[in-house]
């Protein structure tokens, strides 16, 4: 990255630097097990216990180069034998380590020699690398008596490999940051409420903090953030910016956002990454990423290098004559394929020299997200923007939790080599003891450390088996190994921000309760807070925002956020008298309710529709409600045009749906609220004019979610709300959000439940609702 004190000085890790310069051969991706995190940091440590007084670990070292500065850390040094030596870990039988990895692996230990030798002023050094066999704690080291001077020169040979691109970035970082300064909003106004939401958003990243902002739709909150974030890169010294959605149209909207920005600000040298799924780039399916399958792998590091300058100056390009070509995924596909390189990992090869990466939530905060371990790995400066920031929530949940299916061990078990037998054999007895006598469907359970030990043997050896059989192929095996050591990670982890619970379904015969055998085991996440801070932490400043924040405190302490963030309520746009707001509340749509609600509600929609023709969204709390509403609907008002979200449509039946709402069409849909349609649909003018949602929204009452009720109350003291109120209130004030799209939008919406009317409710709806209380007339509730 371009250094902060001097911009002429371009400072690159040794990992990076060797890994540019020395890298060639196929892209590899064959399965083979590898040292996870913990057990490299282990087998690290076990070097350097073993080592004479005297040894130094982790030995910080930098050297320089012409205009590059390069820095690292060697993994041990003894003064006494002036020996450097670099430890790699690994599983299996070493000679399968490729030759291409070895080479990578010397290219660093001498890069550390040369600089070792110049901080200490040595003539000579001898320079290993060690190989541990992680199973064994066994040692191989691979060593070579070198002088200062031939360090010296393989270092300025990879140094001089790397300093043209080095120049070419330091060329690219200038003509971005000058022109980022020049910038000037891309529209001729603000819209109200951007103007407030881009000045708090500089001002985060100005002062280093966190910033929720809770925004209405309307108001441009996507381009109302990139913007000032992008005017901040210069004075902040930002390397990266980073848009993270949860849904592919958020992604799609960031995208738009900077096409109108780069096209405002013609010739903007700004390069922009999209990371799209793997299994929606692959061009080939039907092949394994290695050499010896896809021919996109074959000689992938060799011809990587014109690839990745290709990309590079078609990125930071603006065609005038183009001015609305989406940047980045297509153009990227078009030069990996002309330069016969996988698309794919040519993007995320592409990632460490973007300046903008637009992806999913995952590429962050997952435990694994490549964009966390490259801002770490590099020490970059990042900007992070969390669209639709209340979904976080959820889905850090689901990356922080894990589960096993007895049936799937089973399976395993009765096709497995019998070399593995026996480990799972143990898990299964394990996992057999750990439910004996257990009648119960559902049951939370401490952490049982004697499943936990079966488990990780059992990882250990389906691991060790892997190695041993790189040609054999059990996809049932692998998946089952995949889960297992995801579990076993996160019982190292396990705290009370998680718990440990086990559900039974009512099978009768061998498979009965209390004999594990079909029965499920769940680390399930409930405050993902531990996990996110060190990422939350890593960046300069992350912006949370969404039209549904509130309350904040109940997102601060989910997910982890610093104790000086700070929050914004945007100004909404609207009107009170643009959105007509009516409470139902002579209706009951609990569970116990449900079946007298149902001809009410199919009258009442009846009833609005006639009064204003148009189209309207009917928002329910599951599939079944839906239904009994649609059947009384259908038979007694079947002149009134009708369609409905069915279970797990395809995306051309969602795209189908959403096709009904023309611009002057009529009708109503039904959906579920929370799905699909609940929320990131742009409906505006009169394809939709009005709602109906027959729900609070809140989930159902049932043993996980009561168990999570408990453990929130026992942290934070409020157990049903974080559980079932504030989640509820969220989507419904996100699906009557589809009604009012702009400032010239009118529409009707009716929040139809008695207990809508409840303080502890109408203070989680928007403020600048007018909420009338409207209660269902007489002969709507006849029968």
């Amino acid at each position: 990255m371009v250094s902060s004190s001097n911009p002429a000085v371009y400072t690159v890790a040794v990992r990076e630097l060797c890994a540019f310069a020395a890298k060639q051969g196929d892209l590899d991706l064959r399965f083979t097990p590898t040292p996870t995190a913990q057990e490299g940091i282990a087998g690290h440590q076990a070097v350097a216990a073993s080592r004479r007084a005297g040894y130094r670990a982790e030995v910080t070292l930098a050297g320089a180069y012409k205009s590059l500065r390069v820095r690292g850390r060697a993994d041990g040094f003894d003064p006494a034998q002036a020996l450097l030596e670099e430890v790699k870990t690994y599983k299996g039988d070493l000679q399968r380590i490729p030759q291409n990895h070895r080479a990578l692996h010397w290219a660093q230990a001498k890069v550390y020699g040369a600089m070792l030798c110049e901080q200490l002023g040595l003539a000579e050094l001898s320079v290993a690398v060690v190989y541990v066999d992680i199973a064994t704690q066994r040692e191989t080291p691979e060593a070579q008596r070198l002088s200062a001077g031939a360090l010296r020169d393989f270092f300025e040979s990879v140094c001089e490999t790397f300093l043209d691109w080095a120049q070419r970035e330091m060329a690219h970082r200038h003509r971005r940051d000058t022109a980022l300064q020049a910038l000037t909003f891309p529209h001729a106004t603000f819209r109200v409420g951007q103007r407030t939401l881009a000045e708090n958003v500089f001002r985060a990243a100005r002062l280093g903090r966190c910033l929720m902002a809770q925004a209405p739709t309307g108001i441009g909150k996507t381009v109302g953030t990139l913007f000032p974030l992008l005017k901040a890169c210069p004075e902040q010294e930002l390397d990266k910016l980073f848009f993270l959605s949860a849904k592919t149209p958020g992604r799609a909207l960031a995208l738009q956002a900077l096409s109108t920005i780069r096209t405002k600000a013609a010739g903007l040298p700004l390069r922009v990454i999209e990371l799209v799924a793997r299994d929606k780039a692959c061009e080939h399916p039907d092949k394994a990423c290695h050499g010896d399958s896809c021919p996109l792998a074959r000689g992938f590091y060799d011809r990587l290098p014109a690839a990745r300058l290709a990309a590079m100056q078609a990125l930071q390009e603006v065609s005038d004559a183009e001015p609305d070509r989406r940047p980045g995924t297509a153009r990227v596909r078009d030069i990996a394929l002309a330069h016969a390189v996988c698309p794919y990992y040519l993007t995320q090869e592409l990632v460490r020299w973007a300046d903008v990466v637009v992806g999913d939530y995952n590429y962050f905060f997952n435990g694994s997200g490549l964009l966390h371990a490259l801002t770490q790995a590099n020490e970059w400066r990042v900007a992070v923007l969390v669209d639709e920031a209340h979904n976080l929530v959820d889905r850090a949940r689901a990356m922080y939790s894990a589960s096993l299916e007895a049936e799937s061990l089973r399976q395993v078990r009765r096709a497995a080599p019998p070399v593995l037998k026996r480990p799972l054999d143990r898990l299964q007895r394990a996992w057999k003891a750990l439910l004996k006598g257990q009648a119960e469907a559902y049951l939370v359970v401490d952490l049982p450390d004697k499943f936990i030990v079966a488990l990780q043997e059992a990882v250990g050896a389906i691991g060790e088996w892997f190695v041993a059989e790189p040609t054999r192929v059990d996809v049932d095996l692998q998946r089952f190994y995949f889960d297992a050591m995801h579990f076993a990670r996160l019982a190292e982890s396990f705290g009370g921000h998680s718990m440990f619970d086990v559900s039974q379904p009512e099978i009768d015969g061998p498979r009965a309760r209390g004999t594990g055998g079909a029965s499920t085991l769940n680390i399930r996440n409930i405050v993902p807070a531990p996990f996110l801070k060190p990422r939350l932490a890593s960046a300069r400043t992350t912006v949370l925002f969404s039209a549904t924040l509130t309350p904040p405190h109940y997102y601060a302490d989910l997910l982890g956020l610093p104790g000086d963030t700070a929050w914004l309520e945007v100004e909404a746009p609207f009107r009170a008298e643009q959105l007509s707001v009516r409470l139902v509340d002579n209706i009951s749509t609990r569970f116990e309710q449900r079946g007298a609600s149902v001809a009410p509600i199919a009258r009442l929609m009846a009833q609005q529709f006639q009064a204003e023709p148009g189209n309207y969204l009917a928002f329910f709390s599951s599939f079944d409600y839906l239904e009994q509403v649609w059947q009384v609907f259908v038979r007694d008002h079947a002149e009134v045009p009708h369609w409905a979200q069915e279970r797990r449509m395809g995306e051309a039946q969602r795209e189908a749906f959403l096709a009904r709402f023309s611009e002057g069409g009529q009708g109503i849909g039904f959906a579920v609220l929370g799905g699909a349609f609940a929320e990131g649909i742009d409906l505006p003018g009169r394809r939709m004019i009005g709602a109906f949602i027959a729900t609070l929204g809140l989930p159902p009452v049932h043993s996980v979610n009561e168990q999570m009720r408990r453990r929130i109350d026992a942290q934070f003291g409020a157990g049903f709300d974080y559980t079932y109120l504030f989640p509820g209130l969220r989507k419904v004030v996100q699906a009557a959000g589809r009604v009012i799209r702009t400032p010239s939008d009118h529409g009707t919406v009716y929040l139809i439940d008695d207990r809508f009317k409840r303080p502890e409710v109408t203070r989680l709806l928007p403020h600048w609702w007018a909420v009338s209380r409207w209660s269902v007339p007489a002969w709507c509730s006849a029968p």
